[in-house]
């Protein structure tokens, strides 16, 4: 059996809470306690990745701007491709 310790109190928007509320009554999560685990796991694990491949975006970023400076854009429609396919390249095919 897994032991919980309460140390602290959180406050949320009633926006927020009915979506929790919802989540759980469609069964995604048996309760609250379970949806925040879940989501403080998710950022947790975003912010991990983001910590690890920081210079490498900043990289990535800075490198965008200077091809920007001398005028070699690409058009929106090319952005969202090659955004998806490194989703895909990072995360797998979405569910469909």
């Amino acid at each position: 059996m897994r032991e919980y310790t309460t140390f602290m109190e959180i406050s949320i928007r009633p926006e927020v809470e009915a979506m929790i509320r919802e989540a759980v009554r469609l069964g995604c999560y048996r309760s609250f306690d379970e949806f925040v685990e879940r989501a403080v796991a998710l950022l947790h694990e975003q912010e991990t990745w983001l910590a690890e491949h920081r210079s490498e975006i900043e990289s990535q970023i800075a490198a965008g701007y200077e091809s920007a400076q001398r005028g070699n854009l690409i058009g929106p429609e090319e952005v969202r491709s090659r955004l998806s396919q490194s989703k895909r390249t990072r995360i797998g095919p979405s569910p469909r």
